[in-house]
């Protein structure tokens, strides 16, 4: 099976050229910065909650200017944590098509050296430098796109987050 699934992949990345395996990195750091803030979502934010709400709850007073200090502190905080990477992840999501722009750069350029050398009537052996243009841009179109859905979906669980946290340190009881 995985014989079968190996020889597309390898004719794919071998028609791309080299850049097409710097998009790959690129993909893959995107997708690990992803997967950490579900991680973050599922596992550790709750838990912060959790705690900031029990210190809220602590507290005998919670209407003076200083009880309200603490608890723009303790927002603060929990909001600062659910953004963290956000602005990485949208880098290397504007950084994806910058890269297929680099292969179409380079494939262009040894479409242009085959002219040279040949001259433009093979268009067989200007082939290979017409895939090394469009294959890495599109690779870097398709990973910034699949990064920008799960950039909006991450954007639209912080946001509701944030209005749960306001809601759950609240003044009176």
């Amino acid at each position: 099976m995985f014989v079968e699934l190996y020889e597309p992949v390898y004719l794919f990345m071998e028609r791309g050229g080299d850049v097409l395996y710097g998009i790959l990195g690129l993909i893959f750091v995107l997708w690990l910065l992803v997967l950490e803030r579900v991680a973050y979502f599922t596992f550790v934010h709750k838990r912060s909650v959790k705690t900031a709400v029990q210190e809220w709850e602590a507290r005998s007073e919670r209407r003076s200017w200083h009880a309200h200090q603490v608890r723009q502190d303790l927002i603060g905080k929990l909001e600062h944590d659910l953004v963290a990477n956000m602005t990485t992840i949208k880098m290397v999501i504007g950084m994806a098509p910058l890269f297929g722009l680099l292969g179409t750069v380079t494939g262009m350029i040894e479409v242009f050296d085959v002219m040279a050398f040949i001259g433009n009537g093979s268009p067989k052996a200007m082939a290979s430098g017409i895939s090394k243009a469009t294959i890495p841009t599109m690779a870097g179109m398709v990973g910034a796109l699949t990064g920008v859905f799960a950039q909006s979906l991450l954007e639209r669980y912080i946001n509701r987050e944030k209005i749960h946290l306001e809601d759950q340190l609240t003044f009176d009881h």
